[in-house]
Formats: structure tokens, sequence, C-alpha cells
């Protein structure tokens, strides 16, 4: 399982802004609460990483590719 912290950090020390949020009100419906968001740093002004998932290791499943392919060095 990949520590959420650790990639947070790793992130923001490279310059990436990170949000992760979890929304109750989705939560409560049963859909993909999980929202991750990456945006900034290395990255042009208008291009970001997001995702909703149903969880946020999902999320993680999800964006880490896309930010490895950018370059970025994410902790396993």
């Amino acid at each position: 399982m990949v520590d959420v912290v650790r990639v947070m950090t790793a992130l923001a020390e490279q310059g990436v802004t990170v949000l992760f949020k979890a929304d109750a009100e989705r939560m409560r419906d049963g859909v993909r609460s999980w929202t991750f968001v990456a945006s900034g740093g290395p990255f042009h002004e208008d291009l970001l990483v997001r995702t909703d998932a149903i969880s946020a290791e999902a999320c993680l499943d999800i964006c880490l590719p896309q930010l490895r392919e950018r370059g970025l060095v994410i902790p396993e």
C-alpha cells in the first residue's frame, strides 16, 4: 500500500500542489467520494492531473503513473 503522506510530501518537495479530498455527501450517495488533484510545479499553468475514485488508493493507482510519466519522482 502506498503511503499517502510520503507521496504528497515528495510531490510538494518538487513544487507540485496536491489536494486529496473525501466528500461526505458523495460518500453517503455511494459514488466516487475521493478526489485527487496535482498541479503547478514542473507542470505548465494549465496542466493538472485529477481524478475522482472510490478510495484514496484508487486515486493514486490512476494518477501516480501519469505523474511518473511526466518525470516526477514518487516513492513506491
